[in-house]
C-alpha cells in the first residue's frame, strides 16, 4: 500500500480514531496523523502509548495543514468542533466523520465549512463496547462495511479518495443517501442497542431475579444484552435524540412484532411461533453468509 494522504487530523481520540490510527500505520497510508481530544487525561495517554505521531493540544493545531480531518467526537458534539476548526483549514482539504448519524450531523457540520474544503460524511459500520484511546485496534474495520453519504455537490475525485483510504484500513463500501443511511442504522444498531438497554434494565428491576444470578446465568443470552449496553452513554445518547424519527418509526414496528408474539404465546399459537422463529433464523444466517459474523458457539468473542 501506499500513503493517500499526506497529513492526517483526528479529532476526538477513542475506540473508532485509535482504531484508524493502528490501521493507517498498518498500512502506511498517511504521512503524519495528528490527533487532538478535549480531556487532557485522553492526551497524555494517547502520547504515552503512542497514538498518533503528535498529539496537538488545541483542535485547530491539530488540523492546521491536514488533508483530511476525521471528526470522531459524539454527534452532538460534531457543529461545535466543525466551527471551532472551520478557520484553520486547508484550502482543498477533505473533512468526514465517523458518526452512526447523518442527517444531524450534516446539518450540524456543512454551514461552518468555509468554501473550497470538501465534506465527505461516513460511517464505519464497526465497533466493540470498549471506548477510549487504549481500545482501539488495527483489525477493527478489516471486512466490515463504511457507509460513505456524499452530500450535494461533493467532489468526487474526494469521495473516491476517501472511499480508497477505507478500503486500505480494510473495509468494503457503500454509498447512500443521509435519509436512508439513518434508516438502516436504526434497523441494524439504534433499535436493537435501545432494546439492549431496556432488557438489561429489566432485569436490573426484576427483584425475583437477584443480581447473582443474573450474571451467573448470563451466558444463556443476557450476555450479548450486556455487551452491547455497555457501549459509550455519551455516544448513545446523543445518537437516539439525533435519529429520532428513524428510530421511532423502527420501534413502533418492533412494538407491533412484540405484540403479535405475546399474542400468539398466549393463544397457545406454535404454528405461528415456529413460522416467526424460522424467518428470523434465516436472516441470522444470512449475516454469516455474508461474513458479518461467525456461527461459533461464542459468536467469535473469545471468552470475554
Amino acid at each position: 500500500m501506499s500513503v493517500i494522504y499526506g497529513r492526517v487530523a483526528l479529532i476526538g481520540l477513542g475506540l473508532i480514531a485509535s482504531s484508524m490510527f493502528w490501521a493507517m500505520k498498518r498500512g502506511g497510508l498517511a504521512g503524519e496523523v495528528t490527533g487532538y481530544a478535549r480531556s487532557a487525561e485522553t492526551r497524555e495517554t494517547a502520547r504515552e502509548i503512542g497514538l498518533c505521531d503528535r498529539v496537538c493540544d488545541s483542535a485547530a493545531e491539530a488540523v492546521d495543514g491536514a488533508d483530511l480531518v476525521v471528526l470522531c467526537v459524539p454527534v452532538g458534539a460534531m457543529g461545535a468542533v466543525a466551527q471551532e476548526i472551520a478557520p484553520a483549514l486547508k484550502p482543498g482539504a477533505t473533512v468526514s466523520d465517523v458518526g452512526s448519524v447523518k442527517k444531524a450531523v450534516i446539518s450540524a457540520v456543512a454551514p461552518h465549512l468555509p468554501q473550497g474544503v470538501h465534506f465527505v460524511p461516513a460511517h464505519p459500520m464497526a465497533g466493540t463496547e470498549h471506548s477510549g484511546p487504549t481500545s482501539g485496534f488495527a483489525e477493527l474495520f478489516d471486512n466490515k462495511y463504511c457507509l460513505i453519504v456524499p452530500v450535494t455537490g461533493s467532489d468526487r475525485a474526494a469521495v473516491n479518495r476517501l472511499e480508497s483510504l477505507w478500503h486500505a484500513l480494510g473495509s468494503k463500501t457503500d454509498e447512500m443517501d443521509a435519509d436512508h443511511h439513518d434508516l438502516v442504522c436504526a434497523v441494524t444498531s439504534h433499535a436493537p442497542h435501545l432494546i439492549a438497554y431496556t432488557m438489561v434494565g429489566v432485569a436490573d428491576d426484576i427483584r425475583r431475579v437477584t443480581d447473582s444470578e443474573v450474571i451467573k446465568y448470563s451466558a444463556a443470552g443476557f450476555r450479548d444484552f450486556t455487551r452491547i449496553a455497555a457501549s459509550d452513554p455519551t455516544m448513545w445518547r446523543d445518537v437516539f435524540l439525533s435519529n429520532k424519527d428513524a428510530t421511532l418509526e423502527i420501534l413502533g414496528r418492533f412494538t407491533e412484532e412484540l405484540f403479535a408474539l405475546q399474542k400468539a404465546i398466549r393463544d397457545g399459537d406454535g404454528d405461528h411461533l415456529h413460522e416467526y422463529f424460522t424467518r428470523t433464523r434465516a436472516i441470522r444466517k444470512g449475516i454469516i453468509d455474508a461474513g458479518q459474523d461467525t456461527d461459533a458457539p461464542d459468536f467469535g468473542r473469545g471468552k470475554v
